[in-house]
C-alpha cells in the first residue's frame, strides 16, 4: 500500500471474493461506471475553506459572553466536528501530494498505521457531525415548546454532559470500528445511526413548523392573517427545506454506499456506485461548509463578533 485514500476501509467491499469482484468489474466497465477522477487539489481546498469557516464560529463563541450558552456551545461542537472532517482531509491530501511529487518517503508499514488514524479520525468526526446535528434539534425543540422552562431544562451542566458524551461516544465508536470494520454488524450501526438521526430531524422540524402555522393561524386580525399565514409558512417551509434537505444530499449518498456494501458487494450496478466514493467524501466537506450557513452565520449577534474577529478587534 503505497498511497494513503481517505477512508479506504469504505472503499470497496471487503465480503466479496476476488473472482466476483473481477467478473463485475468486467461487466460494470462502461464509461460511466469509472467514476470521477477529483483532484487532490480541490479536497485541498474545499478542506481550507471548511476550516478557517469553522475556526471562525468556534473563535466568535469563544470571544462573545452572550453567545456563551448551551445552543451556541452545540454549535461550537458542530464547527469543532466539521474541523475534524477538514483537518482530516488535509492531512490525507498533503501527505498525497508529497507522495506524488516525490517530496515525501515512507514505508508502507507506517502508510498503513497513518491510513488507520486518518479514517479513525474521519469515522470520529461523522459520529461527532450527526450526533450534535441531533443535539441541536432536541435544543430547539426544547427552545420551542417548553421555552419558559428552558434554562431549567437545559442546564449548562447538562449541556456539558451532552457533549462529553457525544465525543467519548464517537471516539469509542470509531475505534470499535476501526478495529471491526469487516463485520457488517459494524456497518448496519453505523446506517441505523444516520436514519435514526435524520427521522429525529425529521420528526422534531416538522413538529416545529407545525406549531408556527397553528400560531399563526391564531392571530387575532383577520384583515393581515392571510398574508402573514402566507409569508411565515413559505419562511419556514423553505428553512425546514434547507435543513433536511442539505442533511440528506450531503449524508444519503455516502451512507447509501455502506448499505450497498452490505446487501449487494457483487452487483455490476453496486460496483458502479462505490466508483464514486470520492464524490460522497466531497459532499461530506462541503457539508461541513454549509453547516455554519445554517445554523451559526444566521445569528446576528454570532454575525457582529465575526466581524470583530475577522477585523482582529480582540
Amino acid at each position: 500500500m503505497s498511497t494513503l485514500a481517505p477512508l479506504r476501509l469504505l472503499r470497496e467491499p471487503w465480503n466479496a471474493s476476488e473472482g466476483n469482484q473481477s467478473n463485475t468489474t468486467a461487466r460494470a466497465g462502461s464509461a460511466w461506471c469509472q467514476g470521477l477522477d477529483i483532484p487532490n487539489e480541490l479536497f485541498l481546498t474545499l478542506g481550507l475553506v471548511s476550516l478557517v469557516e469553522n475556526l471562525l464560529v468556534v473563535a466568535a463563541v469563544l470571544k462573545n459572553r452572550n453567545l456563551h450558552s448551551p445552543m451556541y456551545y452545540f454549535i461550537c461542537c458542530l464547527a469543532v466536528s466539521d474541523m475534524l472532517v477538514s483537518i482530516s482531509n488535509l492531512a490525507k491530501t498533503l501527505f498525497m501530494l508529497l507522495m506524488e511529487h516525490g517530496m515525501l518517503v515512507i514505508h508502507a508499514s507506517i502508510v498503513h498505521h497513518m491510513d488507520n488514524v486518518i479514517d479513525m479520525l474521519i469515522c470520529s468526526s461523522v459520529m461527532s457531525s450527526l450526533s450534535f446535528l441531533g443535539v441541536i434539534a432536541v435544543d430547539r425543540y426544547i427552545t420551542i415548546f417548553y421555552a419558559l422552562r428552558y434554562h431549567s431544562i437545559m442546564t449548562l451542566q447538562r449541556a456539558v454532559v451532552t457533549m462529553a458524551s457525544v465525543w467519548l461516544a464517537s471516539t469509542v465508536s470509531s475505534t470499535i470500528f476501526i478495529t471491526y470494520y469487516r463485520n457488517n454488524a459494524i456497518l448496519l450501526c453505523l446506517i441505523s445511526f444516520f436514519l435514526f438521526t435524520l427521522v429525529l430531524m425529521l420528526v422534531l422540524y416538522i413538529h416545529m413548523f407545525a406549531l408556527a402555522r397553528h400560531h399563526v393561524r391564531s392571530i387575532p386580525s383577520q384583515r393581515k392573517q392571510p398574508t402573514m399565514y402566507r409569508a411565515s409558512s413559505l419562511k419556514g417551509a423553505v428553512t425546514l427545506t434547507i435543513l433536511l434537505g442539505v442533511f440528506f444530499i450531503c449524508w444519503g449518498p455516502f451512507f447509501f454506499h455502506l448499505i450497498l456494501i452490505v446487501t449487494c458487494p457483487t452487483n455490476p450496478f453496486c460496483t458502479c456506485f462505490f466508483s464514486y466514493f470520492n464524490l460522497f467524501l466531497i459532499l461530506i466537506i462541503c457539508n461541513s461548509i454549509i453547516d455554519p450557513l445554517i445554523y451559526a452565520f444566521r445569528s446576528q449577534e454570532l454575525r457582529r463578533t465575526l466581524r470583530e474577529v475577522v477585523l482582529c478587534s480582540w
